[in-house]
C-alpha cells in the first residue's frame, strides 16, 4: 500500500493518544495518531517521523503521523495499515490458494472477524493484529493489556469448534524482527489465550513488512513462539 503526501517531521510531544505535535519545515503541526497504543517506545521527543497530508482540507488536523524512525529500521504505526496490507497480500494468492471468496468484517454468530474465506472447501475465518512492539529483535503484542484481543482469540477457537478453520495474523510493521511473541509480562491473559487457541486448532502466524516512508507491503513470514 502507498500514502500519497508523505513529508517528514521531527515528533516532539503527544499531548493525547489521539494527537502529536510534530515540528516541519520550521512550523510546528498538530497530526492525528492513528494508533491509540502507548508507542512510548517510539514516540520519544526529537525522533524522526513521516506524516501523510490529509485530503480533506477542512479536517481538524492536516495530516497523520504514519512512520516512526527506531535506530535504523522504519516502524509503520497507522492501526488501520494492516488490514489493507493484509488485504492485499491476499488477493494475490500468496496466503490461500484458490480462494473463491473473501467478505471483510465477516460476522459469526455474535462476532466480528477481519476477514472471511472460501477455497475450495476451505472455510476460514481471519483475524489482523498490528504489531509496532520490538525488544532486542523481538515483535511482541500488545503494547497495552487488551480485553478485546483475548476475546477475539477466543472466538476464533470456537469457530474450529463447529468445522471452520480459523487464523490469528500478526503484521509486524517493520522488518529485521527475529520472531513474534505473545507480550505475556504485559498482558499474560493475551498469551494464555493465545497458547489456548493453538491447542485447540487455530494457526498463529506472523508477518514482517517492508516499510518505506511511502510504502508498507508483507515482506514473509517470520517464527511464532509461544
Amino acid at each position: 500500500m502507498k500514502y500519497p503526501h508523505i513529508e517528514r517531521g521531527i515528533f516532539l510531544s503527544r499531548p493525547n493518544r489521539f494527537i502529536a505535535m510534530v515540528e516541519m519545515n520550521g512550523r510546528t503541526e498538530k497530526c492525528h495518531v492513528k494508533n491509540t497504543g502507548r508507542c512510548k517506545e517510539l514516540l520519544i521527543p526529537g525522533t524522526e517521523v513521516f506524516v501523510n497530508r490529509a485530503d480533506n482540507p477542512s479536517r481538524a488536523t492536516r495530516y497523520d503521523l504514519i512512520t516512526v524512525r527506531k535506530g535504523e529500521v522504519l516502524i509503520n504505526i497507522d492501526s488501520q495499515a494492516p488490514n489493507k496490507v493484509f488485504l492485499e497480500y491476499l488477493q494475490s494468492g500468496q496466503h490461500i490458494e484458490g480462494i473463491t471468496h473473501s467478505k471483510p468484517e465477516a460476522r459469526y454468530g455474535k462476532s466480528r472477524f477481519d476477514f472471511y474465506v472460501e477455497a475450495g472447501q476451505r472455510r476460514i475465518f481471519i483475524e489482523v493484529k498490528g504489531v509496532t512492539l520490538e525488544v532486542d529483535g523481538v515483535a511482541l503484542f500488545p503494547d497495552a493489556p487488551t480485553l478485546r484481543g483475548v476475546k477475539h482469540v477466543n472466538e476464533l477457537a470456537a469457530c474450529i469448534a463447529e468445522g471452520y478453520e480459523a487464523q490469528a495474523v500478526f503484521v509486524v510493521q517493520m522488518s529485521g524482527v527475529r520472531y513474534f511473541s505473545p507480550n505475556s509480562a504485559m498482558h499474560p491473559g493475551f498469551g494464555e489465550a493465545l497458547a489456548t487457541a493453538k491447542a485447540a486448532g487455530v494457526s498463529i502466524i506472523a508477518m514482517d513488512c517492508m516499510v518505506s516512508p511511502d510504502s508498507l507491503e508483507i515482506r514473509r513470514h517470520v517464527p511464532v513462539e509461544l
